[in-house]
């Protein structure tokens, strides 16, 4: 039998989670802080509508699912694990360094799982790039940059970097394999006093460099991530089809006497495995309740992402 899961927050993300979990046969029920909310979700899926105050405490539930604004994952999070419950937290997983380390803490000390939704690094075309980075068919990865713009998605409490850019963190953390050592962020705010456009510089102490660009008030969509390294360059583009979403570019550069030459080919593009991020994500949950492995999308990787974030939001322009 699968490990039995409630979604607490019945948002358009907790919406989301509810019907993946009812296809894996894991949703034993939803909750949310407006009970109506909830029973649309528990009328429709046959689950129970269980309150928040007792949903802790219930002991048909093995897991939690926290799809809720950002302020209040640590306090939920915390009293979960101290209840024996397994979590995956949605990102971001707090709002202040502090508050994430004491829920990671609280779920190492009582024996949890914790798991953030770092959704893309589930992606089949990024798990496909990052096994070239790992086996070396990039060669030496130089710079990794990032750019994840559009339209909408304005909240009232994040910013385009908190609410865009932790999905790109987390692939670039595992493709440097490592934290950065210096973050320089830019921040421009056009609406109101919340960044609209994102910029971060990082520095990794193993050479690598990187840099992310995020905006929620663009003219296009733009999700694409790319790799350089001295064998080649990968482009993962999740705008494109599936038989276009990773290409592979090996375009040659070196050094001719007093200046640089470079020869540019097409792109080779690579086949990947069709399916859906977030059924990945929930499996891999799944996997690692019944398991007790620890999560490829940990609470050390949220911490750290949270890090940059907080590093990364020092400077701000309006």
């Amino acid at each position: 039998m699968a490990p039995r899961i409630a979604v607490l927050g019945c948002g358009y993300w907790g919406g989301n989670h509810i019907r993946t979990l009812k296809s894996l046969g894991a949703l034993q029920a939803v909750s949310d802080a407006i009970p109506e909310n909830a029973q649309r979700f528990a009328v429709e899926f046959g689950v129970p509508n269980i309150p928040v105050e007792k949903l802790f405490t219930h002991p048909d539930i093995d897991g939690v699912v926290l799809a809720l604004p950002a302020q209040f994952h640590a306090r939920y999070a915390t009293e979960a694990v101290r209840n024996g419950k397994d979590v995956l937290v949605e990102k971001p997983i707090a709002l202040e360094v502090a508050e994430a380390e004491a829920e990671v803490k609280a779920a190492l000390d009582n024996k949890r799982v914790f798991m953030v939704g770092h959704i893309l690094r589930f992606h089949p075309a990024f798990e496909k790039l990052l096994d070239m980075v790992k086996s070396g068919e990039l060669g030496d990865i130089r710079y990794v940059h990032s750019h994840r713009v559009g339209l909408g998605k304005f909240h009232t409490e994040n910013d385009a970097l908190w609410d865009l850019a932790p999905h790109d963190l987390s692939m670039i953390l595992a493709i440097a394999g490592e934290e950065p050592s210096i973050v320089r962020g830019e921040g421009t705010a056009i609406l109101d006093h919340l960044s609209d456009f994102a910029h971060l510089h990082m520095e990794f102490p193993n050479g690598i460099r990187g840099h992310l660009f995020a905006s929620r008030l663009n003219a296009y969509r733009e999700r694409r991530l790319s790799v350089v390294g001295s064998k080649g360059m990968a482009v993962f583009d999740d705008g494109e089809p599936w038989d276009r979403k990773l290409a592979l570019y090996r375009h040659e550069v070196w050094r001719e006497d007093d200046h640089w030459a470079f020869k540019s080919v097409d792109p080779d593009y690579i086949r990947v495995e069709e399916g859906m991020p977030l059924t990945r994500e929930l499996q891999h949950f799944l996997h690692c309740i019944e398991t007790r492995e620890t999560p490829r999308t940990d609470g050390r990787e949220a911490i750290s992402v949270l890090r940059i974030l907080t590093e990364g939001t020092v400077r701000h322009s309006k």
